[in-house]
């Protein structure tokens, strides 16, 4: 029972909190994508931008989160998402749009948005230091430890405070994309851009508003997974060179331009990282008896080191464009 407990906090929770983030920064690459029609390479760091405005307003009002019972950082996320959301519709009309205008190819745009990803990069280093600093600011973190009611389980279930509030973010996150895709009228009226942007300019939709909002919403959700992300581990500057091709990985394994499929994308590959970096000698460590004489366990048994973790949504990447090209919903947008 012991070993269950140890997979359960080192695949279950550490999966889920992984497929969170990258599915939540997959929601923004996918709906981009829809819209705009190119792989947009700058959304990491707009994650990092946000937790690094988070960082910011945290420092400036310190405690502030003690008066809601919750940590500062997220009581300073909503205005940081609006600032990462500012900062989206900003690229867009300095960068993107000129280059809209000129009929350029989607290629172009890619690596018009590496311009941006090395842009951001340097100005959050220029800022924020190289080092790494916590988003708890005067605030210890919370642990919970959930006893099972089992007597030969000695080990606790470990939560941290950032992953519940995580995995409720994402929830909301994801209902709330849900309900203003399939409800409203922006929502169907960004599924009809998607789906056929002449047609839908045509029909009368202002395209212009519909990128807006676009990248407003990709702004938003990228400032809660850089912060959610910050705040269980530490904030980093180059957060964003670990995230990018996870996060692709998993748009790609939904199937590009499919809000879903990025989600569900975000959950396949996180539990794939941390199913390929766990130690199994551990869940067959009580089945030893079993085993012949000359076959003996080794310490650590696992697919792949921890330091080769980024190779994982790379394999699945590649396997997922030779088997199934389009994803798995098809590459359908909704």
């Amino acid at each position: 029972m012991n070993e269950l407990v140890f997979f359960i906090n080192n695949v279950v929770v550490a999966g889920s909190v992984t497929g969170s983030i990258y599915a939540i920064g997959a929601v923004g690459v996918t709906l981009i994508f829809s819209i705009m029609r190119f792989a947009h390479f700058a959304h990491a760091d707009m994650m990092t931008f946000g937790a690094f405005m988070v960082l910011l307003l945290t420092a400036a009002f310190p405690g502030a989160g003690s008066a809601v019972g919750l940590p500062t950082a997220i009581v300073m996320l909503p205005l940081a998402m609006a600032l990462t959301a500012a900062l989206a519709v900003g690229i867009d009309r300095a960068f993107y749009k000129p280059l809209r205008a000129h009929g350029v190819k989607p290629i172009v745009m890619v690596i018009g948005s590496l311009g941006v990803t090395l842009m951001l990069q340097g100005l959050i280093r220029l800022f924020a230091g190289t080092g790494g600093q916590s988003l708890y600011i005067g605030e210890r973190k919370e642990i919970y430890r959930l006893e099972l009611p089992f007597e030969a389980v000695t080990r606790p279930v470990i939560v941290t405070e950032p992953q519940v509030i995580l995995f409720v973010l994402t929830i909301a996150a994801v209902v709330g994309l849900h309900l203003f895709l399939s409800r409203s009228r922006l929502g169907k009226a960004m599924r009809a851009m998607s789906d056929n942007p002449d047609l839908a300019q045509a029909s009368g939709i202002n395209t212009t508003t519909i990128v807006a909002v676009t990248w407003m919403i990709a702004g938003g959700l990228a400032a809660i997974a850089g912060t959610l992300l910050s705040l269980d581990v530490t904030f980093k500057p180059d957060l964003s060179f670990f995230l990018l091709l996870p996060i692709f990985a998993a748009a790609i394994v939904g199937g590009v331009g499919h809000p879903y499929g990025a989600i569900a994308g975000g959950f396949v590959v996180g539990f794939a990282e941390t199913l390929a970096v766990f130690n199994w000698s551990v869940l067959l460590r009580p089945l030893q008896a079993h085993f012949p004489e000359w076959l003996e366990l080794p310490r650590n048994l696992a697919f792949v080191g921890t330091e080769y973790k980024i190779v994982v949504p790379f394999f699945i990447l590649v396997a997922i464009l030779v088997w199934r090209p389009t994803g798995l919903f098809k590459g359908k947008v909704i």
